[in-house]
């Protein structure tokens, strides 16, 4: 993939993204004219998230507006956050787990959210002052290109977004090189089942919705081993597939993708 192809995906994520932040209404991965969830009324976001692991307390537990629907499942199910960890939130949209987190470090942790999209970034800001969040920051930046200081994190953490980076395996050198030995990373993504095929990757929407650019399990595990990390863990989540046919309803797009918790840690 040269150059300019990576730039063009980046702008068209960048773009949809800041699409959904300034959405009075949005609603889910799949954001557009058809998802389910977006006629579901006020409770749509809500029922999603539920279906994707999170609880009725963590949901209720954030202002209204952090918690978008971006998500595919809860990194922090999987991450066994403690008392004073620096975490890292890579693609931290309105801010729904990086507070989450917060809550899970204490008032001795510290959460950075990293996000790409100023009205994104906006948001989340917004939301942690609502929030009288103390603990946790938002920094505009690439995931490729981390805006934290070497050995640094305690634990990384990204909720369906590096499925959408043209570049992944720079997005885990750059979290091997933040996080500090002994760090982990607990991520909740979407992963290839199968090859997808051409028209369907070429479809912006499905790019944007979180689904084109998902990498094969085994690719990532390779990927993640030749980086670096130990214990590598990937496990599919086939549960899922119900709630990316609603993102993306006759698409198909179901029968070759997943969501799936990644788990790796620095030695």
């Amino acid at each position: 993939m040269d150059h300019s192809t990576k730039d063009e995906i980046k702008r068209i994520v960048r773009e949809r993204y800041g699409e959904i932040a300034a959405s009075p209404k949005p609603c889910g991965c799949g954001f557009g004219p058809l998802p389910s969830c977006c006629g579901g009324g006020p409770g749509a976001v809500e029922t999603l998230g539920r279906k994707i692991g999170y609880s009725r307390e963590e949901i209720e537990s954030v202002v209204d507006g952090a918690n978008m629907g971006l998500g595919c499942g809860n990194p922090l199910a999987i991450g066994s956050l403690k008392p004073g960890e620096t975490v890292l939130d890579l693609g931290s949209g309105g801010g729904f787990d990086c507070f989450l987190a917060a809550k899970a470090v204490g008032p001795q942790g510290r959460v950075v959210g990293v996000d790409m999209t100023p009205e994104m970034l906006s948001k989340a800001r917004a939301n942690a002052e609502r929030m009288g969040m103390e603990n946790v920051e938002f920094r505009l930046g690439e995931i490729e290109h981390l805006p934290v200081a070497d050995n640094s994190i305690d634990v990384i953490i990204s909720n369906c977004v590096i499925n959408l980076s043209p570049e992944k395996r720079k997005v885990f050198r750059e979290a091997f090189r933040a996080l500090k030995p002994g760090g982990r990373l607990a991520i909740s993504d979407i992963v290839a089942l199968a090859d997808m095929p051409e028209h369907l990757q070429q479809q912006a929407a499905l790019l944007a919705g979180c689904v084109a650019g998902a990498e094969r399990v085994e690719r990532l595990e390779t990927m993640l081993h030749e980086i670096g990390f130990d214990d590598v863990c990937i496990e599919v989540r086939p549960q899922s597939r119900e709630v990316i046919r609603q993102w993306f309803p006759g698409s198909g797009a179901e029968d070759y993708v997943a969501s799936a918790s990644i788990r790796a840690v620095k030695l």
